[in-house]
C-alpha cells in the first residue's frame, strides 16, 4: 500500500497529461469510427442497392461489435494487463477499418464493421479504468472526465468527413474509412512510452515492475514540476487478499454478490439509460431534420452544430465532477438531458430543433464524462477492467435497441413521442442515481473498493 500512497500523492503534471493525450487520442478515433457510419450509409446504399433493412444492420453493426469487444477487453485486461489489451484492440480496430474500406460487397462490409466495432469497443472499455489507476484521488474525476471528452473531437471530425470528404470524391465513403484507420500509426508511440498500471502489477504479484513504474513516474513528475515531491501519507495497512482468476462466471458471481449488487445494478442502469438515449438521438436527428424539410446537406451542417455542443458538455462535467461529486454530476446532467429531450419534443421549426438538439447533446455528453469517471471507481483493482467492460457492454444493448425502438415509436407517436419516451428513460436514471448512487470524489480507489466487505466476497468465491 505504501507504493500506491506514493503514486496517489503525486501532483498532476506533464507525465499525467501525456497519458491523458494518449488515451484521449484513442477515444477520439473510437468516437470518429462510431459517428462516421451515419455518413457512409447513403453511399453504401447506392453502391450495393440496399434496402432499409440492410442499412439498419449496418447501423447496428458497430454497437453490436462494441458489446462483445467491451466484454472481452475487460476480462483480458484483468488477466493479461491493461496496456496489452489497449494496444491489441487499437490494431484490431484499424485492420478491420481498412478491410471495410476495400470491401467488395455488402457482406464483407458488414462483417468488417462488426469486427472494427469490437476493436473500438475493447479499446473504449479499457482506457478509462487503465488510466484512472495512475491519477491521484483529488483529480481523478476531472482527469477521466476530460479523457472521455476526447470522444467529442471524434464526432466533430466524423461530421467534417461526412460533409467534406464523402460527397467530394467518387469513393469518398471508402476514403473516410481509411482516415478512421490512421490511428494504427499510434501503436509505435504507445508501445514505447505507455507503462503498465502499477495497481494491476501489484495485484498480479509483480512488485518489482510496479516499483519501477512508480519510481519512473516520480522522477518525471519531480522534473516536470521543478519541486520536491509531497510527503507520502501514512497508508493504512491492509492484508493482501488473494483473488480468484477472472472469468465471465467468476466476474458475474462477484459483481452480483450482496456486497457489490447495488453498485453493479446502478452502474449498469446508468450505462443503459445514457447509451440508449444517446444513440437513439444521434442516429435519428439527421433523419428527423430531413423530415422537417431540411436538405441532406443542411442536415449534415446542423448535425455538426449539434456535435460541437458535445465539447463543452464533456469538459464542463469533468470540472464539476470534482466540485460536486461524480454521483451528483451524473444526476444533474441526466436531469438536463431529460428537460432538453422534453423541450425537443415540443419543437417543430428546424432551427429550434437544432438549438434544442445542441442543448440535449451538451447534457448527454456531460453525463458520459461523469459515467466514465464513476465506473472504474466502484470496482476493485482485480476486477476493475472486467466490471467496467461489462457495464459498458450492457450499455451497448441500449445502443442496439434504441434505433429500432425509437423507429417504432416515431411511426406510432411521431416526433414528440420519440423524445417524450427519451425524457421518461432519462428521468428514471436521475432518480436511481440520486437515491442509490455512491459518492466517490476525493477517495482513493482502495478506500472505495478494497474494503473488508469486498475482500470477504472475493475470498468467499474461492471456497
Amino acid at each position: 500500500m505504501a507504493l500506491l500512497a506514493r503514486l496517489d500523492r503525486l501532483p498532476l503534471s506533464r507525465p499525467h497529461y501525456g497519458l491523458l493525450v494518449i488515451g484521449g487520442l484513442g477515444y477520439t478515433f473510437d468516437g470518429m469510427d462510431s459517428a462516421v457510419v451515419a455518413f457512409l450509409l447513403p453511399s453504401a446504399q447506392q453502391v450495393w442497392n440496399l434496402d432499409n433493412a440492410h442499412l439498419g444492420l449496418i447501423g447496428s453493426a458497430t454497437p453490436f461489435g462494441f458489446l462483445f469487444g467491451a466484454t472481452l477487453a475487460g476480462l483480458l485486461g484483468d488477466r493479461i494487463g491493461r496496456k496489452k489489451v489497449m494496444m491489441y484492440a487499437l490494431g484490431f480496430y484499424a485492420v478491420f477499418s481498412v478491410l471495410g474500406a476495400f470491401a467488395p460487397n455488402y457482406e464483407v462490409f458488414l462483417v468488417a464493421r462488426v469486427l472494427a466495432g469490437a476493436g473500438a469497443g475493447a479499446e473504449s472499455a479499457i482506457i478509462a479504468p487503465f488510466l484512472s489507476e495512475f491519477v491521484p484521488a483529488a483529480r481523478r474525476g476531472w482527469f477521466v472526465g476530460a479523457l472521455a471528452g476526447f470522444f467529442s473531437f471524434g464526432f466533430v471530425m466524423a461530421a467534417l468527413i461526412g460533409r467534406f470528404v464523402v460527397p467530394t470524391f467518387d469513393d469518398g465513403w471508402r476514403i473516410a474509412q481509411l482516415i478512421t484507420a490512421l490511428p494504427i500509426v499510434m501503436l509505435l508511440w504507445w508501445r514505447r512510452v505507455l507503462p503498465e498500471s502499477p495497481r494491476y502489477l501489484l495485484q498480479s504479484g509483480r512488485h518489482a515492475e510496479a516499483e519501477a513504474v512508480v519510481a519512473d513516474l516520480e522522477r518525471r513528475v519531480e522534473k516536470a514540476t521543478g519541486r520536491p515531491l509531497p510527503p507520502v501519507a501514512d497508508a493504512a495497512a491492509r492484508p493482501v487478499v488473494a483473488t480468484p482468476k477472472v472469468t465471465l462466471v467468476s466476474a458475474m458471481k462477484f459483481l452480483w454478490a450482496p456486497a457489490m449488487a447495488r453498485r453493479t445494478a446502478i452502474i449498469w442502469l446508468v450505462w443503459f439509460v445514457i447509451t440508449f438515449s444517446y444513440y437513439g438521438f444521434f442516429s435519428w436527428i439527421p433523419t428527423l431534420l430531413v423530415q422537417r424539410g431540411i436538405t441532406v446537406t443542411k442536415s449534415f451542417e446542423f448535425s455538426l452544430i449539434i456535435y460541437l455542443a458535445q465539447i463543452p458538455g464533456y469538459f464542463s462535467a469533468a470540472w464539476l465532477s470534482e466540485k460536486l461529486d461524480r454521483k451528483n454530476t451524473i444526476a444533474i446532467y441526466l436531469a438536463g438531458s431529460a428537460v432538453s429531450a422534453f423541450w425537443l419534443s415540443q419543437m417543430d421549426d428546424p432551427v429550434a430543433i437544432t438549438v434544442a438538439g445542441a442543448v440535449l447533446s451538451f447534457f448527454l455528453n456531460g453525463t458520459y464524462a461523469g459515467v466514465y469517471s464513476y465506473t472504474p471507481e466502484v470496482f476493485p483493482t482485480w476486477i476493475r477492467a472486467t466490471g467496467t467492460g461489462l457495464a459498458s457492454a450492457f450499455g451497448r444493448v441500449g445502443s442496439i435497441l434504441a434505433p429500432t425502438i425509437i423507429g417504432l415509436t416515431a411511426a406510432g407517436l411521431g416526433f414528440a413521442g420519440v423524445f417524450g419516451m427519451t425524457t421518461a428513460v432519462l428521468t428514471v436514471g436521475v432518480v436511481c442515481v440520486m437515491v442509490f448512487g455512491l459518492s466517490t470524489a476525493g477517495r482513493s480507489l482502495e478506500d472505495l473498493t478494497e474494503q473488508n466487505a469486498l475482500a470477504d466476497t472475493a475470498e468467499g468465491m474461492k471456497k
